[in-house]
């Protein structure tokens, strides 16, 4: 199943993406998503704005997860899973701007186009054989990272330069699990403007999905509602020759394969 979240005045509800039509659901991601009586036509439907499929209750960001974004960073590949984390403040809608920082200024805002997870029940110490049934489903995400915050004045740590208002847009859906039983043979691509900047799959990761909820999940409770972005694939304008970072006027768009394209314009 596709589930969008939309919004009109003050009603914000998640609907089911048929075939001709948009289903209302009613509940939440646990226990889950019944359908209802309650049907949109496309015409109606046009007329709600689309948000970001869910609010997370934690973002979880692994870094260098790309065997070939790592060699083009010149980054050693690491032994366990690099993580940090993103603030819930920097979630960004579909279709809405992504805001370079003005006070902290940056000059070197990159996208980072990256498979979500979205955990759907309470998760602890999972295994990778079971590590799959906690998975409601996935998403698009873009780590948006500000590389100047990141690399050389956040303290060798990542999370100032991830965290700015706008920098973790998600969506356009969310695909349930069943729809992807392989999250490691994906398609997954970037597009800044009419440039294809990232091309590749998500079989390149280092540390797979089952491993990522395994490792992140040991002696650490996962809410339900918890977002994991599992790393981005070769090709970030930090690595390019030369660089190339976001600018006013810009469109950056992440494709999945089986879950669509989130696409934000930068200002």
């Amino acid at each position: 199943m596709k589930i969008e979240r939309i919004k009109k005045g003050e009603r914000i509800i998640w609907v089911a993406i048929e075939t001709g039509s948009f289903t209302v659901l009613t509940g939440s991601i646990e226990p889950g998503y019944k359908k209802t009586d309650e049907v949109l036509t496309p015409e109606e439907r046009a007329t709600w704005e689309l948000l970001s499929p869910l609010n997370p209750k934690m973002i979880i960001g692994i870094g260098l997860n790309y065997r070939f974004h790592a060699e083009e960073t010149n980054a050693k590949i690491p032994e366990f899973p690099v993580v940090f984390f993103k603030a819930l403040n920097a979630l960004c809608d579909p279709g809405k701007p992504i805001r370079l920082p003005k006070k902290l200024l940056s000059y070197k805002v990159d996208y980072e186009a990256e498979l979500a997870i979205i955990i759907g029940k309470e998760c602890l110490n999972a295994s990778k054989e079971n590590a799959l049934d906690y998975v409601f489903g996935y998403t698009c995400g873009n780590d948006v990272s500000a590389r100047d915050w990141q690399k050389e004045w956040g303290g060798s740590q990542w999370s100032r330069g991830k965290s700015f208002d706008t920098f973790c847009p998600l969506g356009p859906c969310i695909v349930t699990a069943e729809e992807i039983p392989n999250p490691n043979g994906l398609k997954i691509k970037s597009t800044l403007n009419d440039l294809v900047v990232q091309d590749w799959t998500t079989k390149d990761m280092i540390f797979d999905v089952p491993t990522l909820i395994e490792f992140l999940s040991a002696d650490t409770t996962l809410p339900a509602g918890t977002v994991i972005l599992t790393g981005t694939p070769h090709g970030v304008g930090v690595a390019r020759k030369p660089p190339l970072f976001m600018q006013s006027g810009d469109t950056i768009t992440v494709e999945i394969e089986g879950i669509g394209e989130l696409t934000n314009p930068i200002v």
